[in-house]
């Protein structure tokens, strides 16, 4: 499972539009549009018991926080553009913005820890993965590509809690689906 943030349509059509005429060139796993979003907390394992707790939790920690205003925006890659294994788009993000959304990632790691649940240790570095490599690859054309990207603004109003079965989907990716949707506490 993961708790995630996800953009809206508009946005992710944007973006999709963007990436349709790049997408046969490369050596890339491209993501679907349906599944790109950005990964506040990732749960490898999470015990049937453990998942009331887990929204409730959640449910406390999105209550606290505001809408956050947003695009995706610019670029990047995992580990680095010289070796990377995924490649990025980001979001742009006023300082206040890049805090409040720190604080819905934080709350959303500490509430899954409540719950007793074991959370990928990495640093928070809000991103949409818009395409993963089999092995490391030089993709520093891509990342200025993406540099160059601009996409509609958009409110961050929910967190989404998603079980995600693994060989499901189509060409046997992921499948998602989601398990709770859970409004900011003052989102209209």
């Amino acid at each position: 499972m993961f708790v995630a943030v996800v953009p809206p349509d508009d946005a992710v059509e944007h973006l999709d539009e963007f990436l349709e005429p790049r997408r046969e060139h490369g050596v890339f796993r491209w993501t679907s549009p349906e599944q790109l979003h950005v990964t506040l907390a990732f749960l490898e394992e999470v015990p049937d018991r453990a998942l009331d707790p887990l929204v409730e939790g959640l449910q406390r920690a999105a209550a606290r926080r505001t809408p956050i205003g947003t695009r995706v925006a610019g670029g990047g890659a995992f580990p680095d553009p010289s070796h990377a294994k995924v490649l990025y788009a980001g979001l742009d993000l006023t300082v206040d913005a890049r805090s409040e959304l720190d604080r819905l990632a934080t709350g959303a790691r500490a509430a899954a820890g409540r719950a007793g649940l074991a959370v990928d240790g990495q640093r928070f570095r809000p991103h949409v993965t818009v395409a993963r490599t089999g092995r490391p690859q030089e993709v520093t054309r891509w990342v200025r590509l993406l540099d160059a990207y601009e996409g509609p603004a958009w409110a961050v109003e929910q967190l989404v809690l998603v079980e995600s079965h693994l060989g499901e989907g189509p060409r046997r990716r992921p499948r998602h689906e989601v398990v709770a949707v859970l409004p900011l506490g003052r989102a209209t």
